[in-house]
């Protein structure tokens, strides 16, 4: 049994299916390219798309992820609450990691975990992206060389509307003069979480090595720590003994009155 952490990709698997020309540059699909490049790493990988039951996240398959990748474009909208709170929950309160890819930045669950609207700047040209490594000393830019270049991409803009990252690892460069906040990491309660800009549909960047490598590498950082368990609420029994002097006013604590 593998010690690789346990990935699941989720895709909407829309454009794929309904445009013949990014069927053939992903063929079975964005979460299955990605997923065939790690299981040759070794991983253990499940993939899951919108029209799923539960969208392809039920409690098994959330319970068995220690990191889940997520890309979606169309159809934000229609990712269920009641499935973006479970995730949620996986994330902030057990540890599990999330990777945000691409357009992603608008899905339900990343938004949440931002508090922010996300939005930015975009056109799509198909111009020159380089991603510039500003924080050589960060895992996820392990292996990675000064720079990124993607030949074709769409160009994403500041200002990027997300809360300050806690780590900066990649900016990006565009052939038309924007750039852009491209690799940011954030710590949400127990979870980490990666955004990572590249990856839109038209283009075969989930084909591209160096993509592939961070997305690894993000796995990697992203992956809970195993850290002690952690507890809430009231202890009435003190770890040591000590004598109290003076009298204790009681009063009802307001989770108490709620009961």
């Amino acid at each position: 049994m593998s010690n690789l952490p346990r990935i699941t990709i989720w895709n909407e698997f829309i454009h794929e299916r309904r445009h013949a020309e990014i069927a053939k540059i992903y063929p079975n699909g964005m979460h299955g390219t990605i997923a065939e490049h790690l299981r040759a790493q070794g991983f253990e990988v499940q993939t899951a798309t919108l029209d799923q039951p539960e969208h392809g996240l039920t409690d098994e398959v959330l319970a068995n992820t220690d990191v889940l990748l997520w890309w979606g474009h169309m159809a934000h909208a229609k990712v269920a609450d009641e499935v973006v709170e479970k995730v949620h929950q996986r994330i902030v309160a057990e540890g599990m990691g999330l990777i945000a890819l691409h357009s992603a930045h608008f899905s339900k669950i990343f938004v949440k975990l931002m508090g922010t609207t996300c939005n930015l700047k975009w056109r799509e040209m198909g111009e020159k992206e380089r991603l510039w490594v500003v924080n050589p000393g960060h895992p996820i830019a392990r292996g990675i060389g000064d720079y990124i270049e993607i030949p074709n991409a769409e160009m994403y803009g500041e200002h990027f509307d997300i809360p300050q990252p806690d780590e900066q690892v990649f900016v990006s460069w565009f052939q038309g003069g924007e750039v852009f906040r491209s690799g940011n990491c954030f710590f949400r309660g127990r979870g980490k979480i990666f955004y990572f800009r590249p990856g839109h549909e038209t283009y075969p960047i989930f084909h591209q090595p160096e993509i592939l490598k961070v997305i690894e590498n993000a796995i990697y950082w992203a992956a809970p720590a195993g850290g002690p368990g952690v507890n809430f609420g009231h202890f009435p029994t003190p770890l040591e003994s000590f004598e109290i002097s003076g009298d204790q006013i009681e009063i009802e604590h307001p989770e108490e009155s709620l009961k």
